[in-house]
């Protein structure tokens, strides 16, 4: 979904908008799985890393500009536990259980008119 709002910075309000997103790659160069015993599942992630595109714009009282932009977000670790209960029915079902996410660097490109 787009992202709309604004925030306010010294003299006056930011408006911005960032529409358009796409994830356009995602590398995973570490992952594994794991079970536990009488839990669940394990999954864990290190080192991944994804790139997403989008489209921005901006208005103060003073100036508007717009743009592409690309984020690159890297160094990024994810452990998630899923567990695994029977349903009623006898057939197995999985709910996450709990998720730590980090991520360790961020890089913005902007390109706009200004």
């Amino acid at each position: 979904p787009d992202l709309t709002g604004y925030e306010k910075f010294g003299l006056g309000n930011v408006k911005y908008n960032i529409s358009r997103i796409y994830i356009t790659a995602v590398e995973f160069p570490s992952a594994s799985i794991s079970l536990i015993p009488g839990t669940g599942i394990k999954l864990v992630i290190g080192n991944a890393s994804l790139t997403i595109d989008m489209n921005w714009n901006i208005r103060t009282w003073m100036f508007k500009d717009s743009g592409r932009s690309t984020a690159y977000i890297s160094k990024v670790f994810v452990t998630a536990i899923f567990s695994t209960p029977l349903d009623n029915t006898g057939h197995t079902s999985i709910s996450l259980t709990s998720c730590r996410t980090t991520s360790g660097d961020i890089d913005i490109k902007l390109s706009g008119k200004s």
